[in-house]
């Protein structure tokens, strides 16, 4: 699959969705179709979902004072942003949070009840209902305290060699902190029907290395605060305020050298420079000052014929600070990601400063969700495929699967039209192009093949032991793939989550059951609503098997360049185009969108949007006319729809963070990058040449 996804025991009880763990996977693996999924919570109820009782397009929720060439995210969303306020337990709230909150409404329901039950021991059943009704167990979390770390913490204390500092690196690891790098199994990108080792750099606690390397005054700030966070955690471990002080200089030390060895985002996102298959004797002479023969035994991987390292130098400068910082530096640094990792699922002072940063100051969220919606998204994290097993049986009824499995076979070959008349690629890769969409494999709903979660003990006792038996689980599930056939029946993504991806490894296109709903898809609604919404979905993630990154993948997964000079640099000269026009959309003041970061999601809601239209016009065949509706034609209604998708509203600190870290554009980007550069737009809504929703250098790649 990945190797940089965090584990279960980092994330349980964080805030944030699940999509965001799939866009950290290292470079040329999952393509993810939004930056987040989880809804807002609050002690009221979250503003009411128009999308839930009227099927199509609400014209209250567009503000038609707005001059739809001029500025057409208003027109299209003006209504519902302000209808729509952030509650004060989110960051922003947006089309995916209303569908999201509505899906984990339904797995509330199904866990409250299981919770109420006696099921079976060992059944999925027992597991769903014991691990949620221990993570409402607030009173005897908050009894527990520091206790379910405390093991960890005094064997990071007794901690006297580098053999030792590695071995607890280990523990830590696989009862997911996330300290130093990521190890796990990984599909080789030159042979994609084997599974391998891989080992990224990582080890920081900010949201990326960018962050420990700006000078400018809001990094400074920023790094303030985060030291002073830091030392507010280890003063709830029991540490005085000098020695917590102390101890977070020198975390803040030790996470800079390695941010300064690391890659940048940008730079990850080539996969052509984060592969390098190593054999274990490469690995020794790489790290002379790490055994990664023993790191193997003790993270109870199976013999390792072959790791691939995504960033040498990163690890060559990391086994330097081995021998260069410390033993007690590197204990502190190992005690913090412990205590950082844990600090969601432990007491409320834990929670608490752990929310004050990471919500408050680095989201600009202002309160904490409550506990059962935060219960909710662990049990989904640790248990997803079992409580998804019950959640398609419940909420996905066959017909809504047999009418978005035809919605992908008719955008399928509306791509293969286009790729068969392109007028700037050749015959040669053309072929090419068209044997790797041919290849493509759809999953839609719900896998085929369910998880089995027997070995993961659940019981109706202290959460974080169930917490930590989920991420043990886990690792060994991932271990278990090193040195096997890859497993192409295997989800990344529970049936319930609002995304979707597609895997240029696998070279497969991944729909859930939890955004095959309003107003992405929807069953009572025109087909142009739908082509708009579910079906540029599923051309976007199509489209990503051409993108910047997945371009390089061919037929069978395999990093492979099958491109002529020409075609290729046909291809990037249009690639290029796109980067320019979000370089120059401004976030606010200096800051605007990275265009090389956000390109791959550009390109792809470019080629979705694109498809999407021609699918829709090609269903049209044969057939009468679809009436206007509300005044719009069906043209203009499949455009509303896609704006409607990206209607946010985001605090500040947000957009910042997302602008920095997030290959997707911000919504209010995505919502006109795409429609600015389609005639069928302007042709649709009268737009002409100067106004600002027809580029002047047009941006055409499909």
């Amino acid at each position: 699959m990945g190797i940089d996804i965090p584990r279960i025991f980092r994330v349980t009880l964080r805030r944030g969705g699940p999509a965001m763990a799939v866009v950290l996977v290292a470079a040329g693996a999952w393509t993810v179709f939004a930056q987040s999924n989880s809804p807002p919570a609050g002690k009221s109820s979250p503003p009411a979902s128009s999308a839930a009782s009227v099927h199509g397009l609400v014209v209250a929720d567009m503000d038609t004072s707005a001059k739809v060439c001029q500025d057409f995210y208003h027109f299209a969303d003006g209504g519902w942003l302000k209808k729509n306020p952030i509650p004060p337990e989110y960051p922003s709230w947006g089309t995916f949070s209303e569908l999201a909150e509505r899906n984990r409404e339904a797995m509330h329901g199904i866990l409250e009840k299981l919770s109420r039950e006696k099921a079976a021991p060992g059944s999925d059943e027992q597991k769903l209902g014991d691990f949620y009704a221990s993570c409402m167990d607030e009173a005897a979390i908050e009894a527990q305290g520091t206790r379910p770390i405390a093991p960890e913490l005094d064997r990071i204390e007794k901690i006297q060699s580098l053999a030792d500092l590695r071995s607890e690196l280990a523990r830590l690891q696989i009862r997911g902190a996330g300290a130093l790098f990521g190890f796990g199994s990984q599909q080789d990108r030159r042979n994609s029907n084997e599974v391998i080792a891989g080992a990224s750099q990582g080890g920081i606690g900010l949201p990326d290395r960018d962050y420990y390397t700006k000078t400018d005054d809001k990094s400074k700030e920023l790094r303030a605060k985060y030291l002073d966070h830091m030392a507010k955690i280890f003063a709830l471990l029991g540490d005085d305020p000098g020695k917590a002080s102390g101890e977070a200089r020198a975390v803040i030390d030790i996470e800079t050298k390695l941010a300064q060895a690391s890659m940048t985002r940008v730079e990850r996102r080539d996969p052509d420079a984060t592969y390098h298959r190593m054999t274990p004797a490469e690995l020794k002479a790489l790290t002379p000052n790490f055994s990664w023969e023993a790191y193997f035994k003790e993270v109870d991987a199976p013999p390792i014929a072959a790791v691939n390292i995504g960033q040498p130098k990163f690890f060559e400068a990391l086994d330097k600070e081995l021998k260069a910082i410390p033993l007690g530096d590197w204990k502190t640094y190992l005690r913090w990601h412990l205590v950082h990792a844990a600090s969601p699922g432990l007491s409320s002072g834990f929670v608490n400063e752990n929310f004050d940063f990471y919500g408050r100051t680095l989201e600009g969220t202002k309160e904490l969700l409550p506990r059962w919606k935060r219960c909710v998204q662990s049990t989904d994290r640790n248990l997803g495929f079992a409580l998804g097993k019950i959640y398609v049986r419940e909420n996905f009824p066959p017909e809504a699967k047999a009418r978005a499995d035809q919605m992908v076979k008719n955008l399928i070959a509306a791509l293969r039209d286009d790729l068969s008349s392109l007028p700037w690629m050749g015959a040669e890769t053309r072929k090419a192009a068209l044997a790797k969409l041919d290849a493509f494999t759809p999953k839609i709903g719900y896998p085929d093949k369910w998880r089995d979660y027997t070995p993961y003990k659940v019981v109706r006792g202290p959460h974080a032991g169930n917490v930590m038996n989920g991420a043990l689980y886990e690792h060994h599930r991932d271990m278990d793939k090193i040195g096997k056939p890859v497993d192409r029946t295997e989800w990344g993504m529970t049936p319930p989550t609002v995304n979707a991806y597609y895997s240029a490894p696998r070279n497969e296109i991944v729909f859930p059951a939890g955004i095959l709903e309003p107003p992405f898809f929807d069953g009572k609604a025109d087909d142009a609503v739908n082509y708009g919404g579910i079906g540029a979905v599923i051309g976007h993630e199509m489209t990503h098997g051409f993108d910047d990154q997945g371009r390089k993948f061919d037929a069978q997964g395999n990093l492979k360049n099958w491109w002529t000079p020409e075609d290729l640099k046909n291809y990037e000269e249009r690639a290029s185009c796109v980067q320019k026009q979000f370089d120059a959309y401004v976030v606010e003041g200096d800051l605007h969108q990275n265009g090389k970061l956000v390109l791959g999601e550009s390109i792809a809601d470019l080629g979705g949007l694109t498809i999407a239209y021609k699918a829709f016009q090609k269903s049209l065949e044969g057939k009468p006319r679809p009436p206007d509706i509300d005044g719009f034609t069906p043209e203009q209604r499949l455009f509303l729809n896609w704006a409607r998708v990206w209607a946010t509203n985001a605090r500040p600190e947000f957009e910042r963070l997302q602008t920095n870290t997030n290959p997707h554009p911000l919504g209010r980007f995505r919502a006109i990058g795409a429609p600015s550069n389609i005639p069928e737009f302007a042709a649709a809504f009268g737009c002409k040449a100067g106004d600002p929703m027809v580029r002047a250098e047009r941006c055409l790649i499909w």
